[in-house]
């Protein structure tokens, strides 16, 4: 067996990456809001659940955590009941949560005077990838942790990469976000540009996935066959994606950044928010494009 470690939000995310820690060796404290997801979490070899943050906390000498907003990350970490107020000296809390990088530095100073050390460990990939353990970890803090959570990081993921001081994983995290969000819309017009023009969606798909042109992403090859199959099911919402994009554009108006296609991609996810597509995959934002041209663009 190895150590104890904590897990608190057991999500599409959280509770496959908690169960590959538990298939792994490690012993899990655990905790989530939900009941049900707490006693599936349970039901795995060497899980106990508990029931509250501080519960977590007190038990455990690394800490993950994989919540969905800045709001609810405060809360955990700093609410009575909450990580603070029951963390002990030598504590290392790693939260994988995107949030903003104002959350992570306050959070940060709020735990060094009781010598609890907080690292800010995003991550790249989606369920697929925290089930398989291929997540790649975007790792910040002080470096000197990284010895101690690395084992724990090379169990749920594939990749790990120390990039710098607390809050620059979120910065970074948040950055390669709002790329990909501009990405899907950018899809989203030249699928729209074909479907009115008369090309087929299908061949204009294998050209830029096989042709070795510059046209092709990592989201074009994930998601475009999906468009065309008109299958939106959720791997990363598109509540969650305009959420990403937001704190993005606060961090592009705090340095006066001027980034007007980042502006054009808010508005289009706060359009894809507005009529009613939240819940769907973030690649849904192609019903606003759709909408603006008056069709759909699957085949379904």
């Amino acid at each position: 067996m190895q150590g104890a470690a904590g897990f608190i939000g057991l999500g599409n995310m959280g509770l496959p990456m908690a169960t590959n820690l538990a298939k792994g060796g490690y012993t899990l404290r655990v905790f989530d809001i939900q009941p049900t997801v707490r006693e599936q979490a349970a039901a795995l070899d060497g899980v106990q659940a508990v029931a509250s943050a501080a519960e977590v906390a007190d038990g455990c000498e690394i800490l993950f955590t994989v919540l969905p907003n800045d709001e609810i990350v405060t809360r955990t970490y700093l609410d009575d009941g909450g990580i603070a107020s029951a963390a002990k000296r030598g504590l290392i809390t790693c939260d994988c949560s995107t949030v903003s990088p104002q959350v992570t530095a306050s959070i940060h100073g709020a735990l060094k005077p009781k010598g609890v050390h907080h690292m800010d460990t995003p991550m790249l990939g989606s369920k697929p990838q925290a089930v398989s353990g291929e997540i790649f970890f975007i790792v910040a803090g002080e470096e000197e942790n990284l010895a101690k959570i690395a084992p724990l990081l090379d169990v749920m993921g594939k990749r790990h990469m120390y990039v710098g001081a607390s809050s620059t994983g979120n910065q970074i995290k948040l950055i390669h976000n709002i790329l990909g969000a501009v990405n899907s819309v950018a899809v989203a017009e030249a699928l729209a540009l074909c479907a009115e023009s008369g090309v087929d969606l299908e061949t204009f798909q294998q050209v830029v996935a096989d042709g070795g042109g510059m046209a092709f992403s990592t989201y074009f090859g994930k998601r475009v066959q999906r468009i065309i199959a008109g299958d939106y099911s959720p791997q990363f919402t598109l509540e969650l994606m305009h959420k990403d994009v937001t704190l993005a554009m606060n961090l592009a108006r705090a340095s006066d950044t001027p980034v007007p296609i980042m502006e054009e991609t808010l508005n289009t996810y706060a359009a894809g928010l507005e009529g009613g597509w939240r819940g769907e995959d973030f690649s849904a934002v192609t019903h606003v494009i759709e909408k603006r041209i008056g069709r759909t663009l699957s085949k379904k």
